[in-house]
């Protein structure tokens, strides 16, 4: 098993990786197809979560990506996340969104936005492994509007934070031990009278109210947040009362930019196992891809999983540089709200075709592009939906022209 080793920067060629940026690739993709890709079945069967394989992942360097090596990190940016992301979504994508969860979304939101105490207290578990980490933003009646409409609230008293509320569809939830948590610390304020929080998975009035069940990702474990009177220390408190939109805004435009990788490897494992099914499944006595329509369907993915490539490390390297503060507005703001829609519209495109160019064998449950196909939905869902992408995106591009 190899480890990550030297350093990224941006791109080396504006439409290429460079050589260090291929042997992260590579060693993401060896490491996953080696350690992961088996587990793939039953992870799906039975939504079952294996409990060894994240100290495994932090004993191979792939945690703390974008997190320094002073706090047990890689050092690395943004784009060798996205390739680390890509090379395991090839081979078990609902591990592969287990490990953006953590280390994406609650891991590099703590390094960013936290102190030093809090990075020096929770980061080198984080980057081992030893802590599985989870972000808890969606309510159950506060999804694509989650600032405006959260209800979830935060009250100082004395040292403490007393959190009252619940949140949905949170993925690591059930297993989590570390969850970045945001509550209305100021009702009058609407979206910017709220704060983020570390909680620790053992703190009085914290609990997991059920395990979802899902169409894909079923190896992913996901779930609903109580707090019922839960108390925090208000060390815990995580950049400030009343600043979580900046925590939570430029931590959804990283958000963005990294779910693109993890469909980009969900369709190019979509793309090899039709190429390869196509060379060997005979029909009327010749392979199906000697037949002018296969081969066109063959063709479209692969046109598909280019273009999404593409886009996808395009706009990682804009977003590597995003400072504290600075997501949530702009030309990055449309850029990685662009990118994750193409590349889940993409994705979906590609695994309708791979269902088609397997036939029957696509349609049935335990076959591995049916668990690939189930799993395309919940990037055109996550993160903000492709409609309110589109809103995003139409938004700043309306602010330009008045510009």
């Amino acid at each position: 098993m190899d480890d990550i080793s030297g350093r990224s920067g941006r791109t080396g060629s504006q439409f290429d990786l460079d050589a260090e940026q291929r042997m992260i690739l590579d060693n993401a993709d060896r490491f996953a197809r080696n350690e992961f890709y088996h587990l793939s079945d039953r992870m799906d069967a039975e939504e079952w979560w294996p409990d060894d394989v994240f100290p495994k992942i932090g004993e191979n360097g792939f945690f703390g990506i974008t997190i320094p090596e002073e706090y047990g990190g890689a050092g690395l940016d943004l784009v060798a996340a996205g390739l680390v992301l890509q090379g395991f979504a090839r081979w078990n994508h609902a591990m592969a969104l287990a490990w953006v969860a953590h280390d994406n979304l609650c891991a590099n939101n703590i390094y960013r936005n936290g102190s030093e105490e809090q990075r020096q207290r929770y980061l080198p578990d984080m980057c081992a492994g030893r802590k599985i980490g989870a972000l808890g933003l969606t309510e159950p009646g506060a999804g694509s509007d989650a600032l405006g409409s959260m209800r979830t609230t935060a009250r100082r008293d004395g040292d403490h934070y007393v959190l009252n509320g619940s949140k949905i569809y949170i993925t690591n939830g059930p297993v989590a031990d570390v969850l970045l948590v945001y509550a209305k610390t100021d009702r009058e304020k609407g979206p910017h009278g709220i704060s983020a929080f570390i909680v620790e998975k053992d703190t009085p009035g914290f609990s997991v109210a059920q395990k979802l069940k899902k169409m894909g990702y079923r190896g992913s474990q996901t779930g609903e947040l109580l707090f019922q009177d839960c108390r925090v220390p208000a060390e815990n408190l995580v950049g400030g009362e009343n600043r979580g939109v900046a925590v939570v805004m430029g931590g959804l435009d990283l958000e963005r930019a990294m779910i693109a990788p993890l469909c980009l490897g969900v369709a190019e494992r979509a793309l090899e196992l039709s190429v390869d099914y196509a060379r060997t499944r005979r029909q009327f006595g010749k392979p199906i891809g000697s037949f002018q329509m296969v081969q066109a369907m063959l063709a479209d993915m692969y046109v598909q999983v280019e273009t999404a490539r593409s886009f996808t490390y395009r706009v990682l390297a804009d977003a590597a540089p995003l400072e504290i503060g600075e997501g949530g507005r702009g030309d990055i703001h449309m850029l990685t709200a662009a990118s994750v829609m193409y590349a889940a519209e993409a994705t979906h495109k590609v695994l309708d075709l791979a269902v088609q160019v397997h036939g029957g064998t696509g349609y049935i449950w335990e076959s591995e592009i049916n668990r690939l196909f189930r799993s395309t939905k919940l990037m055109e869902i996550g993160a903000g939906t492709t409609e309110v992408r589109k809103m995003i995106i139409a938004g700043e591009l309306l602010k330009g022209m008045e510009r």
